[in-house]
Parts: structure tokens; sequence; C-alpha cells
């Protein structure tokens, strides 16, 4: 029996997980590490935080084990950052995340001075704050002398695969959500690069897909694992790419929503597919084809701040349990869930999170109903701008911590009326790298043969006859069409407001 380690490396934690040859999870282990604001809207992370951690974990999971049945590792992780490394290979600076809005300006040089024709032209998408293009101008600008120590730059979990090879590598998935690169034509985008005033040798080298092997553990990483160094290592993935993996959305027609801090939707195609007013990002895909991603970057984290923030509790569960079935859709008040600006489709850091309707005896369980359905209409938004392209959403999958609650699919399916599907595997970002590191070692051809070997016909009979489905009730469907038609008229007309303040 050979094993596989999957890595996902997230903004407060860690996850690793030990998966076996049958698709099988082990064991898991976990560490936190802290996250630093210095400055307001700034988000940054020790790298080297993220090494401890997995080699902490990993040193967890393979206890009790024959460490040479390991036989790959496949590293998954937050999109977006900035690792900038010196000419010894060592950390110019703290990274910045991907929930960093400090580049507002720069954001706003990309799309409007370059223009937004031009970068959509050069790299298929426009420029977002978290991305990484504009983190390399604001460093230029604001840190001239680290900037020119920079010998090379890489993703967050590329710095980890370095540390496991000494490879500097990247792959399609994650390199997409930098705007460094052509995501059509899949190499890196000259023009962005000029523009950002680097050379192509200070990026890594940019492998098709993520299940490409990229190297093999080095003896100083084998030692400090605990393991061989016959390890292979595979390129990886973006975590949203990785989680489509481990929730088998990789072929055209299928679709995931995820609800974690962030919220996601993620629509593989085939072939590239741009939507003209760039208010989804074309992104690369795991398997080397591409995908249309929408990012909500307050989800989950709406119901928490209420929670936590307002309500001061912690039992989220008992704060829905006065929301019933004939309340869905006659909620009088509305929420924007703009608590940190928003990217899709309106990609406006100046948007604020808004509740709206409320009167005298509104009750506390109306606040919380108005937050899931202000996340479900925000998902509806980036739904609609997929339709408009011709892109035909019948069904999606949903996970993420959101997705526990009943209440909240239900009102996602009602409010988008499509049947929503529960995971067959609820493991997230770290299970895809460990499927990809499968692939990687051989253990099947693609990740379309890995997820149906796997999984194929126990995934049919897991969702036959409408199982572990939630499905819209027609009656509560046309009541929410009637509120989202409403909810659809806030943003405009608040957006003024929003830029004044």
């Amino acid at each position: 029996m050979s094993y596989y380690i999957g890595i996902d490396l997230g903004t407060s934690a860690m996850k690793c997980l030990l998966v076996d040859s049958t698709g099988a999870v082990c064991k898991e282990a976990s560490r936190e590490y802290p996250l630093s604001f210095p400055k307001p809207t700034w988000s940054e992370q020790a790298p080297e935080d993220w090494w401890k951690a997995c080699c902490e974990c990993v040193a967890e999971l393979i206890e009790g084990i024959d460490a040479s049945t390991v036989a790959a590792i496949g590293c998954a992780g937050q999109m977006h950052g900035l690792v900038a490394l010196d000419a010894e290979d060592k950390v110019i600076r703290p990274a910045i995340l991907w929930n960093d809005a400090r580049t507002a300006a720069e954001v706003d040089f990309l799309n409007n001075e370059i223009g937004k024709p031009a970068l959509a032209n050069a790299t298929g998408n426009i420029a977002f704050a978290g991305f990484t293009a504009p983190k390399l101008l604001w460093m230029r600008k604001n840190e001239p002398e680290a900037f020119a120590r920079i010998k090379r730059i890489m993703l967050p979990k590329d710095y980890i695969n370095y540390l496991l090879t000494g490879e500097h590598a990247t792959e399609f998935s994650d390199a997409a959500g930098m705007l460094l690169v052509d995501v059509k034509n899949k190499c890196w985008s000259k023009e962005l690069i000029d523009i950002c005033g680097l050379k192509e040798k200070q990026l890594p080298k940019l492998y098709p897909n993520s299940a490409c092997v990229i190297g093999t553990l080095t003896a100083g990483a084998a030692e400090q694992l605990g393991l061989t160094t016959s390890v292979k290592v595979v390129a990886g993935a973006g975590d949203n790419a990785a989680a489509a993996v481990a929730t088998n959305v990789v072929t055209e027609g299928t679709c995931n929503i995820s609800l974690g801090t962030s919220g996601t939707v993620l629509i593989p195609t085939e072939s590239f597919c741009m939507d003209p007013n760039n208010a989804l990002h074309s992104f690369g895909a795991a398997d080397g084809n591409y995908l249309l991603l929408a990012c909500i970057l307050s989800a989950a984290s709406c119901n928490k701040w209420l929670c936590d923030e307002i309500l001061k509790t912690k039992d989220y569960a008992q704060e829905q349990v006065n929301i019933t079935e004939e309340k869905l859709g006659n909620n009088p008040v509305f929420f924007l869930p703009y608590l940190m600006g928003e990217r899709s489709p309106i990609n406006d850091t100046n948007a604020r999170a808004a509740f709206i309707g409320m009167s005298m005896d509104t009750p506390r369980e109306a606040l919380v109903q108005a937050v899931l359905e202000g996340v479900a209409f925000a998902v509806r938004d980036n739904f609609e701008v997929a339709r408009s392209l011709g892109i035909n959403l019948s069904s999606s999958m949903i996970c993420g911590g959101g997705a526990k609650s009943k209440l909240w699919v239900t009102i996602i399916a009602n409010v988008l009326n499509i049947p929503i599907r529960l995971p067959f595997v609820e493991q997230g970002p770290g299970y895809g790298g460990a499927l990809l590191a499968m692939v990687g070692a051989g253990e099947f051809a693609s990740v379309k043969d890995c997820l149906k070997g796997l999984f194929g016909a126990q995934e049919q009979e897991f969702y036959a006859n409408g199982n572990n489905m939630i499905l819209p009730d027609a009656e509560i469907a046309a009541r929410y069409e009637e509120r989202y038609q409403k909810y659809k008229q806030l943003y405009p007309a608040l957006k003024p407001f929003f830029n004044n303040i």
C-alpha cells in the first residue's frame, strides 16, 4: 500500500492529510499560524511559519507508518500571495496575502492607465486588489530597496514546494491568478512582466498542469520531514482548483460553490472563456484546462461577524433555529455582504456591508436570515454573469464551512432555483492535493481517470434518486426571485455613498 500526502496551505492554518491508494483518508494533522495586520487593509504572513507547520504536520501524519511507503506529496495553497526571495533564496519581506488591500492605487493604474482592454488581451483578466502583479508594483514604489533585491518571486504553495525540492516551480492554476500569465496561451505575459519591472528569469518555471512532477525531496527536506528522498513532489494547485478536484468538479457543465471565509463560484471549461466585462476571473484548472472563477470576499465570515461581534454568540446553529420555512423569501430585511469590499462581480474596494429594511419590531433572527440571504444573492449575482455568457448551470456542488448549515444550503438552492449537491468527500483542497500526487506518482493517467477510478460508482450511488441533494421549492423560489430583483437595486443606489465615505 502506497501513501500520499496532501497539504492545504490556508490563510490561518495548514491542514495535511495522509491518503492511501484507495483514496481513503488515513490521518489528518493541522497547525495554526499567525496573520499580521501591520496597517489598516494590510494582511501579511511569515513564510517560515508555513514551513514549520508543514514539518510538524508531516511528522504527525507518518508516525507509526513505514516512511518508505509515502510515494508523493501534493500541495494546494492560498492564491495570489507574493513571496519575494533574494539571491540566496531567503525571504526578503513577509508575504503579502490574497486579502491584502493596500494596492488600490496600483489597481487603478493598471485598470485605467494601462487599461482594462489591454490587460484582458494580455492576461484574460483585469486587475483586482488581491492579485500578485499590483503587489509587485506597490513594492517597487514603496519598498524600492527590497524590490531591487528580488531574485525570484513565488506563490505561497510554490515556496513550500521549493523547500521540499529545491526547485523554483509553479503551475497553471495558481499562476493564472497572478495577473502575470497569458491564460489563453498558458504562458507568462511579457507585457505584464515588463509593466511590473521584472525579468522572466525572476519567475518560477511554469508547468502546464498540477499533477506534473517537479522533483523529489532534497536530502535536507527528507531529513526534516522523516521521509525518503524518493518521494515525488507534484506542482500542486491553487486552493480553488484543488478543491474542484476534491469535489469532482472538473468537467464542463459542472459547478462548485464554496462557502468558506470568502466564497467562490467555480465553473470548469474545456476551452478558454472570458467574460467581456471581466466580472468573472479567467483562470486555469488543475488538469490544464480552464475555469471561470467568481470570488466573493465575505461569505461565511459574514455570519461569523454577525454572531461573534454583534450578537455575541458562538452558537451559530441556535441562531438559525427560529428561521422556519414560511419565513424564507419573506424577510423584510436585506443585507449587502461587502464587509471587505467586493471582487466579483462589482470589483469595488469601496463597497461596504449594510442592513436595509429594519424596523422597531425586527427580531435578531431576521438579521441572521438577511445575512444568509445576502451571501446567497451575491452568489446569484455571479451566476447571472455566467448565464449571460451562455453557460447552463442546472445544478451545483457546495462545500466549505457554511455548507454545513442545511438552512443556508436550502436558501441558496431556492435563490438560484437549482438543485444543490452536498459533497461526496468533505476534505477540501488538501484532499485535492493528495489526489494530484497520486496522478503524478503514476497511480492514474489523469485527474479524470483518478476520480472515476476511485469514486465513480460510489458517487453515482451517493446521489441516486435525489439523495444528498437540496432541491428548490417552487413557491419559495418564486418568493426569492422577487426578493432578488429588489436586492439588485441596492448596490447601484448606494455606490455613490460608498465612494464618498
